[in-house]
């Protein structure tokens, strides 16, 4: 049985969301982790994905206190 056109492309289509999806969750995952650990809201990661903010979102956390910075202050 021969599919058509249509059919490949719905199931290219498919498999590119679902990889889409695993990136990001591989992605926005240790991020979170990271801004929980440094407290911040984990739900900054989504930044990540947005052009530009997420630059601005790096340097506000580069220059932001750490919590180990509190202790030696």
């Amino acid at each position: 049985m021969m599919y058509g056109r249509s059919d490949m492309m719905e199931f290219s289509g498919l498999a590119h969301w679902l990889f889409f999806l695993a990136l990001i969750a591989l992605v926005i995952y240790p991020i979170g982790r990271i801004l929980n650990r440094i407290g911040l809201s984990p739900l900054w990661s989504i930044l990540a994905f947005i052009p530009v903010l997420n630059l601005l979102a790096l340097w506000i956390v580069a220059f932001s206190d750490w919590p180990n910075q509190k202790d030696h202050a």
